[in-house]
């Protein structure tokens, strides 16, 4: 039998990447800090004043923004908000009262989701602008009713996704769309935290607690760097470690699927020590690399053939995020636009959301829209 000949192996039968140059290079400007509007300061009420919204009333604050009424069903607690963020402003009994004031022009809604989507009809109803704490809805049919209610009565919906204002996400999205790493074929994130802070809170009560309550901001970011393609499915899977002190399981993962693309999101909530926070972003011109020990400190680089460029970012998550989500409602109301944080926008987001929920009841891959609301058993325990 004839000795088989193989063939020498040349490094020019492969593609081989494309080394990207060590040369640093000026990292491109980009407005990505909240951008303010130029004079328009309507009145603001604000409905729910638990702990959260601390850090609305910093920012509208610091932004000069005019607070005016107060609503929460613990009156002391709005009076406390009140006395330490507007002194001027006057607390209400109720959502109605609120609604019913000429001043009001934009209603901030912070309330438990359980309670906001009466609130949000009666605010379109009453001709108010209305920014919505996340998720806005529960039901996406429920979403889409509002939306158009909105729209007829020719009023604003944003919701408050403020992980979109976070400085690193806010760059890397204003990239993403500048089109400097050209067309995105993957994005992924890893975080690996310690969320054991929640065995002594409500949250400990909630199942899918980090595909819900916290991963609901990454789902957002993968539309926002991906929102060029239609996602087609979603797979999720969450478990539970043998050291964690929180009871719902603090381990998860999903990925979701594009006609040309995927991203993952991983988040490993029982990191107690050497947290780290990490997201690529790859695309067919650039890879945007961020990473840092947490959410607030990031830092970014960006890999192109011209060379590596590395923003000094300014600004953190708490309280940009909460700066942006109510800035941008403000700009684009001044400007007669549709903010970039709508509801209708949104609705996308909670699409993928909702799938990776449903995908890991089932443990099958789950389109989007296709899992039309989040099932009360779904987030109990």
């Amino acid at each position: 039998m004839a000795k088989s000949q193989s063939k020498q192996i040349d490094k020019s039968d492969y593609e081989v990447s494309r080394p990207t140059p060590n040369k640093k290079i000026a990292a491109p400007r980009l407005a990505y800090r909240p951008q303010r509007p130029d004079k328009y300061r309507p009145g603001i009420g604000l409905i729910g004043c638990g702990g959260i919204t601390a850090s609305h009333l910093t920012v509208y604050r610091r932004a000069r923004y005019r607070v005016v009424a107060l609503m929460d069903l613990d009156r002391a607690r709005a009076e406390s908000r009140r006395d330490e963020y507007y002194p001027r402003a006057c607390v209400l009994d109720t959502a109605e009262e609120l609604l019913a004031r000429d001043d009001v022009e934009v209603v901030d809604i912070a309330t438990h989701p359980s309670e906001r989507v009466p609130l949000i009809e009666a605010a379109i109803a009453a001709g108010k602008h209305v920014l919505s704490q996340k998720p806005f809805v529960t039901d996406l049919s429920v979403g889409k009713r509002l939306v158009a209610a909105a729209k007829r009565k020719g009023v604003q919906l944003a919701v408050n996704q403020n992980g979109r204002w976070a400085p690193h996400v806010s760059y890397a999205r204003q990239a993403v769309a500048a089109g400097l790493l050209g067309e995105i074929t993957s994005v992924d994130t890893a975080i690996h935290f310690d969320h054991n802070w929640t065995a002594e809170t409500p949250f400990n009560k909630i199942r899918h607690l980090i595909l819900y309550d916290f991963a609901i901001h990454w789902f957002d970011m993968v539309h926002c760097y991906l929102r060029e393609q239609k996602a087609t499915r979603v797979y999720a899977a969450t478990q539970a470690t043998k050291t964690q002190q929180a009871r719902p399981p603090l381990l998860a993962q999903a990925l979701v699927e594009f006609p040309h693309a995927q991203a993952s999101l991983i988040f490993r909530g029982d990191t107690q020590r050497g947290a780290q926070d990490r997201t690529v972003i790859v695309g067919t011109k650039g890879t945007l690399v961020s990473e840092g020990s947490n959410f607030n400190e990031q830092t970014i680089r960006i890999f192109t053939d011209q060379g590596i460029a590395t923003p000094k970012l300014t600004g953190r998550w708490f309280d940009d995020g909460f700066d942006g989500t109510m800035s941008e409602l403000l700009l684009a109301i001044e400007q007669r636009r549709e903010p970039s944080n709508s509801a209708a926008d949104n609705l996308h987001s909670l699409a993928l959301c909702f799938a990776a929920l449903a995908s890991a009841e089932t443990k099958q891959p789950v389109k989007p829209g296709a899992a039309k609301r989040i099932e009360p058993a779904w987030l109990t325990i």
